[in-house]
């Protein structure tokens, strides 16, 4: 065992599996030369050299078209977003090429490609930097959406995207590159489209993801201390969902609470909620409680920026209103 950090992890799947296929290439703003705006690519260059590891001009559409042409062509690219508020300027390539070539050319071109980089609030970054784009891109059929919590499955989850012949969305955090965990020596890989229970509970099924696990992990002693105990699941894959997880977790435990760094307005809290009260609507004995940023556009003040987030007493909150206490 050794103990990473997020963007550790990260690096040691991209390494993993630029050594194990010569047809993966990395490219984005600041990923060659400077080791990456996150230092998530560092010295991949030096190992690799400039034909696979590419630093690219400011131009997310640009560079987000030349990958997807080159995965039709037969390689395997890792295109780093520096965020995903950039990464919108791409996704005309991304909804209109990349997840439909599958479907409109009968089959006869797949796209094997990961977007990857840091994904919704980071800290004082403001309305145009704070942005959680997976609402947008989980509504898009052809698309994987990957959105996980600890460096482990970040490890795991990566490798599965970049093996994966479909192009796959991989949302990280500028908050959580940090962290540390311990990670196996041995070389693992985590299936897409499989959620994991991060902790078994009785009397509230508490469904987040990201850095939303976090928070819901800080919110375990004040509802402990109420009597509740709660089962935090991690659906890890956003899209497809691991439905069938939630599905015996609700029925467990008769209440469901839905934390989600996003808007609520048709988000992937709401889908969630629409198929909890469609497939268990007889197990709920309290309507699917909900947590998510204010509909605003994120502020920059600091203490604006955590009056509109979600917090340890919003999810209490939610948690003991579904328990009616």
């Amino acid at each position: 065992m050794a103990e990473l950090t997020y963007r550790e992890a990260l690096n040691r799947a991209m390494d993993e599996e630029m050594s194990r296929d010569d047809r993966i290439y990395l490219m984005g703003e600041e990923v060659a030369e400077y080791n990456g705006a996150y230092k998530v690519s560092k010295g991949l260059l030096d190992k690799y050299g400039p034909t696979r590891v590419w630093d690219t001009p400011i131009s997310e559409s640009g560079f987000a078209g030349l990958a997807i042409g080159s995965a039709m062509a037969g390689l395997r690219p890792i295109v780093e977003m520096m965020t995903w508020n950039f990464g919108i300027q791409a996704f005309d390539h991304i909804i209109n090429h990349a997840a439909k070539m599958y479907y409109m050319s009968g089959g006869q071109f797949n796209v094997p490609i990961v977007f990857r980089g840091p994904n919704g609030p980071a800290h004082m970054l403001a309305a145009t930097h704070s942005q959680n784009v997976e609402p947008m891109l989980t509504n898009i059929p052809g698309l994987k959406i990957v959105s996980h919590s600890c460096p482990y499955d970040g490890l795991g989850l990566l490798k599965s995207s970049i093996r994966d012949n479909s192009p796959v969305i991989f949302m990280e955090s500028e908050l959580t590159y940090g962290q540390k965990q311990e990670i196996p020596d041995e070389e693992y890989t985590i299936p897409l489209g499989v959620g994991e229970i991060k902790k078994e509970g009785k009397d509230v099924t508490v469904i987040c993801w990201n850095r939303m696990v976090d928070l819901v992990r800080r919110s375990l002693e004040p509802l402990e201390k109420d009597g509740i105990d709660i089962e935090i699941l991690d659906p890890r894959t956003l899209q497809p969902l691991d439905e069938e997880l939630i599905f015996q977790s609700v029925r467990k435990t008769h209440r469901v609470v839905v934390v989600e760094e996003s808007w609520s307005f048709a988000s992937v809290g709401a889908q969630i909620s629409d198929r909890v009260q469609k497939e268990c609507f007889d197990d709920l004995d309290a309507p699917v409680g909900r947590v998510n940023l204010d509909f605003v556009p994120m502020p920059y003040n600091e203490h604006l920026e955590e009056l509109v987030s979600p917090d340890v007493e919003k999810v209490c909150q939610a948690v003991r209103e579904v328990c009616y206490l």
